[in-house]
């Protein structure tokens, strides 16, 4: 059964330019050996050093590290006191992750609009589907690029809703000279390796509310409390602990962040410069007020192309590209648990199908973003 379920499955054409990498150099190396010749490997140090470095490049008083960026939002969702009868605004574009950590509390996600420009939670739309039964705001820095924070923190103070920021995608980014991070109740961060830094797996809570970050600090392990006994446990909790290999490649990986964050611009500036003027797509626009971290570079084509087709024929040149999001309200699993049939987030749905990830790292050369421009020019013609 193996066997047939492989063979149904699509090969991998080979790529010469790659979709994502990660920047690892001989400092990342040795961090991670020193670890290992120490024999700590799991609550030490290095975590401790992590989160304290996060806290201050955030501009937060906590950081509290975890397994993954979805351990993450799921953890303030839990600290938060969301659960079931409850409903959480959150936006479709996104990746699944923002949803399921709703889910897993039993909370309802009721999927809102995005706004046009930088395809962020539509402020307007969040105001048209609060009901008695919303309790909170997960908001997503979408492909780095910030909320709009004075919008969302006006409604949630208004409403009194909680403010959770899914900043997953943005370190570094800043709306109005702040990091995003420190906006709302609580932000989480991830560390997957086609991210700004990468710790391989991993993610980060950060705060300035101590209730939470003590909460999260025990959730992450299993429940135990900083002054429980030990195997005492306050707490139903979870394994979400970050290890110290991972921890110690975060702080050497931090160190270098804004070296990546400036790699990261100067290839997105060169795909927006080579791809200017091509009626066909539209490039990523940066409002005046944000500075964004870059995630990804997606460009957006023009109504009419058949994305699906742009990607075949770049692949038949050897160039990769993706499409980006699918619409969590259409995932078969959230129509099957809330019934969406589709049609219910017209702009949302429109966009998802027409946007277009390209090959996108910190050291992309021009001449690899000059190829990549001119197959997809050639693609969506």
């Amino acid at each position: 059964m193996a066997a047939a379920n492989d063979s149904r499955k699509r090969a991998m054409p080979e790529f010469s330019i790659p979709m994502s990498s990660a920047e690892l150099d001989e400092s990342d190396y040795q961090a991670v050996m020193g670890v290992l010749r120490s024999g700590r490997l799991a609550l030490g140090g290095q975590a401790l050093e992590f989160e304290r470095q996060m806290a201050a490049y955030v501009g937060v008083r906590h950081a509290i590290s975890v397994s993954s960026g979805t351990a993450a939002l799921h953890l303030l969702v839990r600290a938060l006191g969301i659960g079931a009868g409850d409903e959480v605004i959150v936006p479709s574009f996104t990746f699944a992750a923002s949803a399921n950590a709703i889910l897993y509390e039993r909370a309802t996600p009721v999927f809102c609009e995005i706004e046009p420009q930088t395809y962020n939670l539509d402020p307007d739309d969040v105001r048209r589907r609060i009901t008695p039964r919303t309790k909170a705001i997960m908001a997503v820095d979408v492909f780095g690029h910030p909320a709009d924070w004075d919008a969302l923190q006006d409604i949630a103070e208004r409403y009194g809703l909680a403010l959770i920021d899914d900043c997953c995608e943005a370190l570094g980014a800043e709306y109005r000279g702040r990091k995003v991070g420190s906006f709302g109740a609580a932000g989480a961060f991830a560390f997957y390796p086609n991210k700004q830094m990468t710790t391989g797996e991993g993610g980060m809570i950060v705060t300035d509310d101590a209730r939470i970050a003590a909460l999260c600090r025990a959730l992450r392990n299993q429940g135990r409390g900083q002054m429980s006994a030990w195997l005492e446990h306050e707490h139903l909790g979870y394994n979400y602990r970050l290890d110290e290999m991972s921890a110690a490649l975060g702080v050497t990986q931090l160190a270098r962040i804004e070296t990546f964050l400036a790699k990261r611009a100067a290839v997105a500036q060169m795909y927006t410069e080579r791809l200017a003027g091509l009626d066909m797509l539209r490039t990523p626009l940066v409002q005046p007020h944000a500075q964004m971290s870059w995630f990804v570079y997606v460009v957006t084509l023009a109504e009419g192309l058949d994305r699906d087709v742009v990607i075949a024929r770049m692949e038949q040149e050897g160039i990769p590209a993706r499409g980006y999001f699918f619409p969590t309200h259409l995932q078969p699993y959230i129509r099957q648990m809330l019934g969406y049939r589709g049609g219910e987030l017209p702009l949302t749905e429109g966009i998802a199908r027409r946007t277009l990830a390209l090959p996108f790292h910190n050291n992309l050369m021009a001449a690899q973003v000059e190829q990549v421009a001119a197959c997809l020019a050639r693609a969506a013609q």
